[in-house]
């Protein structure tokens, strides 16, 4: 009988150990909770050219009214009735032609 406590002391005095060590690890949780998000904050700033952008209220150069219209009609027409896909089985074959 008290070979069992024994052994019974010691499984339980590893788990409280092996739990007391895990515990430990948890700490930096905190640390990365804090912090969550500035790397795509501070990546997109670093991306953006001209922050001050929008308040420029200089037209464009370059462009004419009826071109980007245009435009944007071939834009909107390339949503709405897009081109279909190439058949993969077709590429690099051509008809030929067959000289006697």
């Amino acid at each position: 009988m008290n070979t069992k406590m024994l052994a019974t002391a010691l499984r339980l005095a590893l788990c409280v150990g092996a739990c007391s060590m895990l515990g430990a690890c948890l700490s930096s949780s905190p640390t990365w909770d804090k912090t969550f998000g500035s790397a795509v904050t501070q990546i997109t700033v670093m991306q953006t050219l001209n922050p001050n952008a929008s308040d420029n209220d200089n037209p464009v150069s370059g462009v004419d009214g009826p071109a980007a219209q245009s435009a944007q009609a071939n834009y909107d027409k390339s949503f709405k009735t897009p081109t279909p896909p190439a058949n993969m089985f077709t590429i690099g074959v051509s008809a030929g032609s067959a000289s006697n």
